[in-house]
């Protein structure tokens, strides 16, 4: 809490006559210059929840909204503030320019004015492709690319010895070590890769005496050269001289190459005419003896081995050090960095299972795919001397080799047909891992390939392992170092690199700006608490905290001024111990001469904003008021505020009184974790209680609770086909679990249609409902007469969605309501049907909470809305579109879907970070149902930073002690007593933390 001698501030002229920042106009950063200008005002706000509702905001401040869940937070931030701003600077651009860009629709608002361009940073996941990293959305491999390209010490990637020039005269020498006979062309490389129609140059070189020249791959005549596409890249090397090695060549080929060399900028290619794209003789009989491909040999005035070996790269550039670019690309994975390869272990999930059994899983699919490969198995039975009952595990060791990898004889097979007569064939037996690898290269069907993708997993690739360059561009070193190889530091050793690096002369000069732009961009990153993250991990795999703080980051480094940036809870997913240092980036930001309006629920966020917003008092229906627009210090005092009351702990989440014990003799143990950063973990995981795995940010929790113990049981428990993480086993799965249920914030669906009711099942029960009354019975309408999703009730007009799309060109689209149904997504017969006065459209459009009132006489439809309220979800609307639902809000949907199925005491609940979006009173209710859960003898399983989770769990495990290479093991288990007395002599930073918690 904080000083009661703080000032409570309630009006932004107390804020600026507080002396809480420089009014806008006298600060040389905000520069606004007008005295009106010095405040954000809204009037009128509607969007959504919120009522009517008026706000004045100060400019150049950090403000924090909070409230409950559904309150109207970000209604008011995202909804109404950014939208409008967004809005202001799109429709201010030009028709052309607004063709590009996306529909921005003006919020319903009233008046609204001192807003800047506004950026909003929201919790949505960076880019899916594979190519896209953490170095390259943060721009700092552009740098790495940039410094490795100036300054980069080229070696050899045979010997290893440094690179130095080559001379013609080198050159020629290497040329005429080929075995007499050899035949090949000179050719002067002039284009590369470059789009372009090039007329000007094919007349260039035959007006200099040049009769042919390769265009991309084709020989073509200088004096009537093709016309090119200008839109395309294309490769132009001009023919030279055709030579063939004989004794008297030498002045010749000298000149040739010389030519060539002044053609080409220092390049020249020597092409051996009797070989093939591939490297593979074309013409075998004019290849001499001892002469093998690759078809072209670079050579460069540039660079050159010492030893003489021929080296696949001719120019240093930028582009060189780009996986994105075929120049510097790995040729096996084309830059991907890693391959699909069948896992025997997936291939073979049971090895108590015989053949007969089906202990091959995917020739046990289906019943004549099974009878099919059974057939064939048989045909090796006799010649490797083994049986189709034997289970899998006792087999000999030949007979798995050629069930696994195939045999290079043909299998004889007999077996009787439907009509009971023998027949008999011979057929090659390729084997299951190349039968799998084959068909997922050939099937072109999406379904059909994720089928043959379930035996395999991601892998380095064995021609880069994973570092995504060819060898030539990772010869290139800077202090002894690949660019790939500081791209695998965390980013914390990869600044200490740099801050160590010692250069001088030449390279000092020219390497100084580059580094400064990768030292500031390295500290802004660290500055958000993803010290553990590596430049070289997929965008795709970051979770949406580390995605909104890179975006964060990335913000700062750009150095903008007099912009309104919004946050959407950019505290998620980082422990306690980091946020002093997001805080710090934050007024940061703030000091820029920038406006911040972070959407939050942390209290150490709240305690250091410069102006809190505080929107309820309840949530839906009930909120959507400014409750406190003011100081901290007024938040606290403030009576009517649920925010104020947990602030001022006049409300608490209590710690329980008694700790569920731990069965030793109910537990699951994994043994031997190695997946990304887990350092051979192996640990006991109790059931029946409350569990949850806590850590510092890239500690190892998620790798080791969703990548490998949730995936392993989903695998075991629900026949599911998931590839886990590296472990040896888990241990006493089937003595104590029937399945597991991971509840996730995936969406629910991805269109308008799908929806809590429909996700839930209630509205199936809603729907027999309606078809039920009397009226509809008279009608002979079913239940399907309700659906919007198929024909009969639903309004054609506009097929169910209630609106209809107007593409408006240059203008963005409009969306506006259905004229034949007006927004109600039936047509007027089905409408006409009542249930207690409300038809199937209003029903839909109650808030949760009203409709568990309106439906608490029929059982089936109130249980599964009451645990839809239980959940905190009272104020989403049933039919409210799953594509409007926050993470948070689709993960509870899950959890309440789930409650609804019966339980034996045997499932086990996972949840990643279920407290994302929720405010103190949500939490508290939230916390109430996992309870519920395990008071069913069920075990739940979460991952968490937020203290109040943590205080409430019967078992910690508490991994770390740092993010990255520094975490990956256990650092203390017990109950939160135990974790917070023990912190100091066992690191646990989350120990630190949870000890005042706890007193």
């Amino acid at each position: 809490m904080p000083e009661t001698s703080a000032p409570v501030i309630e009006s932004v002229d107390d804020y600026y006559r507080a002396g809480s920042a420089e009014e806008p106009g006298k600060n040389g950063a905000a520069a606004v210059g007008l005295a009106e200008a010095d405040r954000i005002v809204v009037q009128g706000a509607r969007e959504h929840n919120l009522k009517n509702v008026g706000v004045e905001l100060p400019r150049n401040a950090f403000i924090v909204f909070t409230g409950l869940s559904g309150s109207g937070k970000s209604s008011l931030a995202f909804d109404t503030i950014f939208a409008e701003g967004q809005r202001r600077y799109v429709e201010s651009l030009s028709a052309y320019a607004r063709q590009f860009l996306g529909r921005v629709d003006k919020p319903d608002i009233d008046f609204i004015e001192g807003l800047s361009p506004a950026v909003s940073i929201d919790q949505k996941s960076t880019s899916r492709n594979p190519r896209s990293t953490v170095g390259t959305v943060t721009e700092i491999h552009d740098y790495l690319r940039l410094l490795w390209a100036r300054i980069g010490v080229p070696h050899c990637p045979q010997c290893g010895e440094v690179i130095d020039r080559q001379t013609p005269q080198q050159i020629v020498d290497q040329v005429l070590a080929f075995p007499e006979k050899t035949r090949f062309q000179v050719l002067a490389p002039v284009v590369r890769d470059r789009k372009g129609e090039f007329k000007d140059l094919f007349r260039e070189l035959a007006g200099s005496g040049f009769s042919r020249a390769l265009v991309d791959g084709e020989l073509i005549q200088l004096n009537d050269p093709p016309t090119l596409e200008k839109q395309y890249k294309h490769s132009i090397e001009v023919v030279i001289d055709r030579l063939v090695i004989r004794e008297g060549i030498q002045q010749r080929l000298t000149d040739s190459v010389e030519t060539a060399l002044k053609q080409a900028d220092g390049r020249v290619l020597i092409d051996l005419v009797d070989f093939d794209e591939a490297g593979e003789p074309a013409n075998p009989d004019r290849v001499p003896e001892g002469l093998t491909g690759p078809k072209y040999r670079s050579f460069s005035e540039n660079l050159a081995c010492p030893n003489e070996h021929p080296l696949p790269i001719d120019e240093i550039e930028p582009r060189t050090f780009s996986f994105n670019s075929p120049f510097g690309a790995c040729e096996v994975c084309s830059g991907i960095g890693s391959r699909l390869e069948v896992d025997p272990d997936l291939v073979v999930p049971d090895d108590t299972l015989s053949l007969n059994e089906g202990a091959i899983a995917p020739w046990a699919m289906g019943v004549e795919t099974k009878k099919y490969w059974l057939r064939l198995m048989s045909g090796l039975t006799e010649e490797l001397d083994f049986s189709m009952t034997t289970p899998w595990k006792d087999l000999p060791a030949k007979a798995k080799k050629a069930l696994l990898h195939g045999r290079n004889f043909k299998v004889k097979v007999s077996y009787r047909n439907r009509w009971g007569r023998e027949r008999r064939y011979t057929s090659g037996f390729e084997g299951v891992l190349s039968h799998i690898e084959h068909k997922h290269s050939e099937v072109e069907s999406d379904n059909a390939r994720d089928r043959y993708a379930q035996y395999m997993r991601q892998i380095p690739c064995p021609g880069c392992d994973g570092q995504r360059l060819n060898p030539a561009v990772l010869s290139v070193l800077v202090n002894g170092r690949s660019i790939a190889d500081v791209a695998r530091l965390s980013l914390e050793d990869c600044a200490a690199f740099f801050a160590a690096l010692q250069l001088s002369g030449r390279d000092a000069k020219i390497a100084d700006q580059v580094l400064k732009e990768i030292d500031a961009r390295l500290q802004f990153l660290l500055d958000v608490g993803l010290t553990y993250l590596t430049l070289e991990r997929a965008a795709g795999t970051l979770s949406g905290g580390e995605a909104q703080r890179i975006r964060l980051a990335t913000q700062i480094g750009s150095g903008l001024v007099g912009v309104l940036y919004v946050l959407d809870e950019p505290s998620i997913g980082l422990h306690q111990r980091d946020n002093a240092r997001l805080i710090k980036t934050l007024t940061r930001l703030r000091d820029l001469g920038n406006t911040l309006i972070v959407v939050e629920h942390d209290e150490e966020t709240i305690a250091k904003a410069d102006w809190i917003v505080d929107i309820g008092p309840g949530a839906g229906e009930r909120g959507g008021h400014i409750v406190h627009s003011g100081s901290v210090a007024g938040l606290y005092e403030n009576q009517n505020s649920i925010t104020g009351d947990y602030l001022a702990n006049r409300r608490v989440i209590a710690v329980p009184q008694q700790r569920r014990a731990v069965d030793a003799d109910r537990m699951l143990r994994i043994v031997e974790a190695e997946e990304n950063n887990l350092d051979n973990v192996s640990v006991d995981v109790p059931l029946g209680v409350f569990l949850t795995v806590t850590g510092v940010s890239g500690s190892g929790k998620s790798t080791l609770i969703n990548e490998i113990m949730a995936k392993a049981l989903a695998n075991k428990l629900n026949n599911a086909r998931q590839v886990p993480g590296r472990h040896r086993r888990i241990d006493g799965v089937e003595d104590h679990l029937d399945k597991i249920i991971q509840v996730d914030q995936s969406p629910i669906g991805r269109t308008p249609r799908s929806n809590p009711a429909t996700y839930t099942g209630v509205f199936d029960h809603i729907r027999k409902l309606f078809a039920s009354t009397n009226e509809s019975k008279a009608r002979g309408y079913q239940p399907g007469r309700f659906s919007f999703n198929i024909k009969g009730g639903r309004c054609e007009a506009c097929t169910g969605d209630g609106t209809l799309k107007i593409e408006m060109n240059f203008l963005p689209d409009v969306y506006v309501p259905c004229e034949v149904c007006q927004g109600d997504r039936y047509n007027r017969e089905t409408l006409e049907i009542r249930y207690k006065g409300k038809n199937i459209a209003e029903v839909l459009n109650m808030p949760i909470e009203q409709a568990a009132d309106f439906f608490a006489a029929f059982a089936p439809i109130a249980r599964h809305l009451n645990t839809l309220v239980e959940v905190g979800l009272g104020y989403v609307r049933l039919g409210q579109a799953a594509t409007t639902l926050s993470g948070g809000e689709a993960q509870r949907v899950k959890l309440a879907s789930e409650l609804q199925k019966r339980s034996n005491g045997r499932s086990i609940y996972v949840l990643d970070e279920p407290t994302t979006g929720l405010h103190f009173e949500d939490i508290r209710k939230l916390l109430a149902v996992l309870q519920g859960l395990v008071d069913k003898g069920n075990t739940v399983v979460t991952i968490e930073h937020n203290l109040d989770v943590i205080k409430s769990s019967d078992w910690l495990l508490d991994l770390g002690p740092e993010g990255g290479s520094g975490g990956g093991l256990v650092v203390a288990q017990g109950t939160p007593e135990q974790v917070a007395a023990e912190h100091q002599s066992t690191g646990s930073h989350t120990g630190r933390f949870l000890a005042p918690a706890l007193s």
